[in-house]
């Protein structure tokens, strides 16, 4: 059966390629506007599946993943920035305070009708707002089309202070959930998932163990 992973970001399918398995790529084109009156966790949730969904919908005989990533901090939901004064905005307020970060992985096979829908939690402790740091982040633009407007994999690591939980749910992809909801279908894994997490095999991941 044929892996889909539904998603055009280059951390997930980096992260999933890591599981050593065989993948398409066919990004959703699930258009992502947040329900009102749904909580952070409950929007996440969402997004995955209406990622998975859309694209099982072309693809019936594969298995499809899905993800999305969001922050939630003080109940509310903290997405990707729409520039970078938006991003400007959303690293004031993260700054010197810890916050929630939720990365939902759902997966879709309509032929079998599978769906399932989990969802992965971390906290994130970010450093004191050091003005001219988090300016020369933003001139990186690493910020835009980052949840919360910073890139733990990348230069965004230098703003983190420390996590609790698994790294790979602050990067989008949380690989142990991942490997489960595969494995809960029969999907065969050619990676110790274990060992890769003794290993770390990515950008800063031994930086932020928890």
């Amino acid at each position: 059966m044929q892996l889909v992973l539904a998603s055009s970001s280059p951390r997930r399918k980096e992260l999933l390629a890591l599981l050593g398995l065989s993948f398409e790529v066919c990004p959703s084109e699930f258009d992502e506007h947040p329900t009102v009156g749904l909580s952070p966790i409950e929007q996440v949730r969402r997004f995955a599946r209406e990622k998975a969904s859309s694209v099982a919908c072309v693809r019936p005989r594969a298995l499809v993943l899905g993800s999305d990533t969001v922050i939630d901090l003080d109940g509310q939901l903290l997405g990707k920035p729409v520039d970078l004064a938006d991003a400007r905005t959303m690293l004031a307020r993260l700054a010197g305070r810890s916050h929630q970060v939720y990365t939902a992985v759902a997966l879709c096979d309509r032929e079998r009708h599978i769906e399932s829908v989990e969802v992965a939690t971390a906290e994130v402790w970010m450093k004191a707002d050091l003005e001219h740091a988090y300016e020369q982040y933003l001139a990186s633009e690493e910020s835009l089309g980052k949840a919360g407007a910073y890139a733990i994999q990348g230069l965004g690591g230098d703003l983190v202070e420390r996590i609790i939980g698994d790294y790979t749910t602050v990067v989008g992809f949380p690989l142990k959930l991942v490997a489960h909801l595969l494995q809960s279908t029969g999907y065969p894994l050619l990676v110790n998932v274990e060992d890769l997490y003794r290993r770390q095999p990515y950008a800063n991941w031994n930086r932020f163990v928890s």
